[in-house]
């Protein structure tokens, strides 16, 4: 028996040609190297993605899918991902893109996927506001923007929406800075603060802030307020059967509550022109919440709070799956319904605010503050909201 050797170092083995999806599909089972690429891995708010440079994939933008399936587990049935760098929840397997950007008003381009944890879907249809917080850092520390030590400003235009988000943090020695004394209810530990300005946000996919043209529609004999700020969004009541300040695992342990508000979610699409029918409805927009007047209620931590810290209480689903905290771009719609007399938002709100400075909304994790600013008009001309952001590493990701 021949026996053959290779020795091939680290430093000048190059790095393989992407194999196409259909290739990677039909595979045999023959030995082959694994498909590998530049990449990061980044929290960004409750979120984390991989991001990548635009540069280093297909310029073919149909071949990205199969990358980022593979890199994050998907399709799993187990809905554990073990196989990639995926959570196996929605707030954990999502990817990010970002390169230069031919925008006037904008330094980088910044596009998100969110990735099916059971099924293949790879869906480009609304921004993720978490991880938006995690562009700017990466920016920076992958040398896109140079920027001198201290707080940098970020211009990122979202090419899922068409819009322009303004991140500012604090910047040393060429790199984001990562470690602060600021928190965000979800995440442990203290962090540097992340400012992002949402500039005008209204008609993110649909032009208007009220796509159906009604400050409230009914579906399913649910009042619903259909409202497009940051990405569209569906706000109910809570139901009389089902309070308000139930918790994620409550929601799934329930025998219709998903269901049925799947249903609204669909019909709501249609009515918003997202969808041409209920079947071909996005996973990712409309969002569903559910919102109800503050309330003294449990956190998923088991901590207590009082009714007196919230303007109101939010529980949000993303990809049809319940939040354990609040989507950012939900947080920008509830507070542009809040300024909405009629709808289902303005009813729940408390009527003094927490903070003056804007809404402060109770989800299963904690409270968020949402500062807004209307115009005239009393339309939602601008939105901030603080988060934290940090890399948790960087280098090469395998897929096979």
């Amino acid at each position: 028996m021949t026996r053959i050797f290779l020795s091939l170092t680290r430093r000048h083995r190059p790095l393989p040609l992407i194999i196409q999806a259909s290739s990677a599909r039909n595979a045999s089972t023959s030995p082959r190297p694994q498909n590998r690429l530049p990449a990061a891995y980044y929290r960004g708010g409750t979120s984390r993605a991989i991001i990548f440079r635009q540069q280093d994939l297909p310029k073919d933008r149909t071949e990205w899918g199969s990358i980022f399936r593979g890199a994050i587990g998907s399709p799993d049935p187990n809905g554990r991902q073990l196989d990639g760098l995926g959570g196996g929840i929605s707030s954990l397997s999502k990817v990010c893109v970002v390169g230069p950007s031919a925008h006037p008003d904008a330094d980088v381009d910044y596009t998100f996927a969110a990735i099916g944890v059971k099924d293949p879907d790879v869906d480009y249809s609304s921004n993720c506001g978490n991880m938006t917080s995690a562009i700017g850092p990466f920016a920076v520390d992958n040398g896109m923007v140079e920027c001198g030590n201290g707080q940098a400003t970020i211009r990122i235009h979202n090419t899922n929406t068409g819009k322009l988000i303004h991140s500012t943090f604090p910047v040393v020695a060429g790199e984001a800075v990562a470690n602060g004394d600021f928190a965000i209810d979800g995440v442990s530990g203290l962090a540097a603060k992340i400012e992002l300005a949402f500039i005008n946000p209204a008609g993110s996919k649909t032009g208007k802030l009220l796509p159906t043209g009604n400050v409230a529609d009914v579906f399913d004999g649910v009042k619903a307020t259909c409202i497009d700020a940051g990405n569209p969004c569906v706000f109910i009541e809570a139901f009389d059967d089902i309070e308000g300040i139930i918790l994620p695992d409550e929601f799934d342990a329930h025998p219709s509550l998903l269901l049925r508000l799947e249903s609204i979610r669909r019909q709501a699409s249609v009515a918003m022109g997202l969808s041409n029918d209920e079947a071909s409805t996005p996973g990712s927009i409309p969002k569903i919440a559910m919102v109800s007047k503050p309330k003294a209620h449990t956190l998923l931590s088991g901590e207590l709070v009082d009714e007196g810290v919230t303007d109101l209480v939010v529980r949000a689903l993303s990809v049809g799956q319940p939040h354990r905290a609040i989507p950012i771009t939900v947080a920008l719609a509830v507070a542009a319904a809040a300024n909405i007399e009629g709808s289902t938002v303005k009813r729940c709100v408390s009527s003094g605010r927490v903070d003056p400075n804007g809404i402060t909304l109770g989800h299963p994790t904690g409270k968020i503050m949402v500062g807004a600013e209307f115009d005239e008009r009393g339309h939602l001309a601008h939105a901030t909201v603080f988060r934290t952001a940090r890399r948790l590493m960087d280098g090469i990701v395998y897929w096979k």
